[in-house]
């Protein structure tokens, strides 16, 4: 079926909808009817636009605060993390929840739910870092920051169900409600015990972790490769 063309025959329009043809020109006040057509139209497409605005400005204030966290679904397999030594500044960490993909093979009888204790740093120096994932016969083993200089995250978080070494503080806060965090920018959930300090510095680093996010993660002297045994 043919169908009608968009712009209206001449004089057949709702300001004339019998087709007259006018009797006098328009006004040289009165905007021609194709321009009013127009403005209506970029009304519409500013209205429009206007909740996807919104919803990028909330995501960019909940991303600021701290308060989406993770958000991706954990494999369910663990991974080693050392380093000879760490520095940071601006340290938080808080108990939560890590959530696997619905039906994850790893989930055995947890559920699909790994408790975790969440550490974040806003700035920080790692020295000889080694990451290994155990797959089952093998290793994939990452290490970086083995040279002069060393790896530097920023905005780091991770979430860990062991961690040791020699660690030390400077300004810490011990019992915290998680949700009134400031070190780090990250917000943990309402009544969580939590702890934070002005500084972290941890020798002889080890972490069993299940995630790692990073606003920036530089890693120089990156080394990815296959061995046999892990870090």
């Amino acid at each position: 079926m043919a169908s009608s063309p968009d712009v209206p025959s001449t004089g057949n329009t709702p300001e004339n909808p019998g087709g007259d043809t006018p009797s006098e020109a328009p006004n040289a006040g009165t905007a021609p009817r194709g321009a009013r057509r127009g403005r209506v139209r970029a009304r519409r497409a500013a209205v429009m636009a206007v909740p996807a605005t919104l919803v990028a400005a909330g995501l960019a204030v909940l991303t600021a605060q701290g308060a989406l966290g993770v958000q991706f679904a954990i494999s369910g397999m663990p991974f080693t993390v050392t380093a000879t030594e760490l520095n940071g500044t601006g340290f938080e960490q808080f108990g939560a929840l890590d959530n696997m993909a619905e039906g994850s093979p790893n989930a055995g009888d947890s559920g699909g739910q790994v408790l975790v204790v969440t550490s974040a740093i806003k700035n920080a120096t790692l020295t000889k870092l080694c990451q290994s994932v155990d797959l089952g016969g093998t290793n994939l083993l990452i290490t970086a920051g083995g040279g002069a200089e060393k790896v530097t995250a920023k905005d780091l978080t991770t979430d860990s169900t062991e961690l040791s070494g020699d660690a030390a503080f400077d300004n810490i806060e011990i019992g915290n409600d998680a949700s009134t965090l400031t070190k780090a920018g990250v917000k943990g959930p309402i009544g969580v015990f939590s702890q934070q300090a002005d500084t972290v510095r941890i020798a002889h680093l080890r972490q069993t972790n299940y995630a790692t996010t990073a606003g920036v993660f530089k890693l120089p002297g990156l080394k990815l490769r296959f061995s046999d045994s892990g870090c």
